[in-house]
């Protein structure tokens, strides 16, 4: 059985049915005109050969075409695209099924940063009072690592919540280059989570590797295409309404592989795309929808999830503001519009703009986390671990996100209200009425472990000291500890010996080293 998910009864939605359709005509309106620049030939050449107007331009040294999509091929690829993805898993009770039409959601890690934020304990004595000692959390950030990576996936494994992997964290070890490093990064995380793993290309000329070693894991061609372990993001468009040149390399190749692939546009309110709600929801929906046509045409059939990163800019310094009330309501509309076409939805939440874990951190993920997760998106990523707008990932901060969304969880559990209850309801109140102490504390025993109680928050200190990130910390190390079930050693063998630049020091078979 798949991961359930949560079924979201009945969605938030910002928008009118009619203000949806608005966004839609606007979105067809500019992928007329003004259309898109087109940096890929191949692309030009397609969308020329399917209908599209296409004529070149003479913006820069680099040859580049003018793509206007009319609405009929729009409608075309929207009707061919899959209504639901499967993404599969090395443990198949780890798979996804994202119906664009059920508002079924899914908790992701992601998504790929620079930054590894340590974490240790200092201790500091109270001046006033030297026999008091307090432990002080002390994050150092650095360039992250291959072993980082490894921990991440391992830790995200044993995390209830989390119900998908995007690799958290980019490897920048000496011996990692850009002709080895999609091979590391895939390997690194299939070996320590039996979830559902995905991530981007650094380079096109890796995915037959990447896609070879995904195939001998599952068994073969076939059966990867029943299972696929893995899936791609791909940010072919730039904002505004630009084609990039290799990123939409990537998505051609992989769509003629018939592998999920995520077509996401990250625009910035104010920047790169209006400052106005109107604005960016019609360009971030026409620049989605340009990738997923794309798709279409190049492989109809292809599984594809509309994705959305949009952010607002700051109006000091315009860098990206994930915090932002703004940005949970542009990724709000944009679940909304992906459900308007029934296909799933690559949402974003539980980001912020604080560097470390904090006050502002939490007040500014679990209001994205809690709003977005009630528009229904299937797929919800950025949620554990990511700080300073996407740039920092801290594992102590996945801990505590875990923690969030088991309390989020609960609380959109259903109602638990029946005749049955009722009436046992009724019958105790009369009961309690007619004692002396007119207490409930006799009917407690009964649900104390049926799961109808809410557990305590796990971090909670002993009333007088907030002891939230050290208790954290400690529940960090034992997730550490725990065992994952790593790929079978005559499958590993075999990945090593086929698969061309992996590093060995991640054989957990060699010399019986484990990671």
């Amino acid at each position: 059985m798949p991961r359930a998910g949560i079924l979201i009864d009945t969605p938030y939605e910002r928008m009118t049915e009619e203000q949806v359709r608005q966004i839609h005509q606007a979105s067809m309106e500019i992928l007329n005109d003004p259309g898109l620049i087109c940096f890929n030939r191949e692309a030009a050449e397609i969308f020329h050969s399917s209908g599209a107007e296409v004529t070149s331009v003479s913006l820069s040294d680099h040859p580049c075409w003018l793509v206007k999509i009319p609405e009929r091929l729009v409608l075309d690829a929207l009707d061919s695209a899959p209504k639901t993805v499967k993404l599969g898993a090395r443990n198949p009770d780890n798979s996804l099924i994202m119906n664009g039409e059920e508002p079924r959601v899914h908790f992701i890690s992601g998504s790929e940063t620079n930054i590894w934020l340590d974490v240790d304990f200092a201790a500091y004595v109270k001046k006033s009072d030297p026999s008091t000692e307090i432990r002080v959390p002390e994050f150092h950030p650095r360039r992250g690592t291959v072993a980082d990576l490894c921990q991440s996936a391992h830790v995200c494994e044993h995390l209830e919540t989390l119900d998908g992997y995007i690799r958290t964290v980019n490897i920048q070890d000496k011996d990692i280059t850009e002709a080895n490093k999609d091979v590391n990064k895939f390997f690194a995380s299939l070996n320590n989570t039996t979830k559902h793993v995905m991530s981007g290309l650094t380079s096109l000329k890796q995915l037959d590797n990447v896609v070879n070693m995904a195939k001998l894991i599952v068994g073969g061609e076939e059966e990867l295409k029943e299972n696929p372990i893995i899936s791609f993001i791909t940010c072919l468009v730039k904002s505004p309404l630009q084609f990039v040149d290799d990123t939409t390399d990537t998505l051609i190749a992989i769509c003629r592989r018939g592998l999920p692939i995520v077509v996401s546009s990250s625009p910035q309110a104010g920047s790169t795309a209006p400052i106005k709600e109107a604005g960016i929801m019609a360009q971030i929906n026409a620049e989605v929808l340009a990738g997923i046509t794309l798709s279409q045409l190049v492989n109809a059939g292809t599984p594809v999830i509309y994705g959305s990163v949009p952010v607002r800019a700051r109006m000091d310094t315009l860098s990206d503001s994930y915090g932002a009330v703004e940005t949970s309501q542009y990724n709000i509309d944009c679940v909304q519009m992906a459900r308007f076409y029934k296909l799933p939805n690559y949402s974003t939440a539980g980001v912020c703009d604080t560097k470390t874990p904090g006050t502002q951190s939490s007040i500014e993920r679990l209001f994205s986390d809690i709003l977005v997760t009630l528009s229904g998106p299937q797929y919800l990523h950025c949620a554990y671990g990511l700080l300073d707008c996407n740039s920092v990932f801290c594992l102590l901060q996945a801990v505590l996100d875990d923690a969030h969304f088991k309390m989020i969880k609960f609380f959109l559990g259903p109602p638990r209200i029946n005749e049955t209850d009722i009436a046992e309801t009724l019958k105790q109140i009369r009961e309690v009425v007619t004692t002396p102490q007119k207490l409930y504390i006799g009917y407690i025993r009964r649900v104390m472990r049926s799961g109808e109680l809410s557990a305590p928050y796990p971090f909670e200190g002993d009333g007088e000291t907030d002891d939230v990130f050290a208790l954290a910390y400690e529940r960090m190390k034992e997730l550490l500890a725990k065992p994952v079930e790593h790929i079978d050693q005559a499958t590993t063998s075999k990945i090593f010996q086929e698969i061309p630049g992996l590093l060995p020091r991640l054989n957990v078979y060699q010399e019986g080293r484990e990671q």
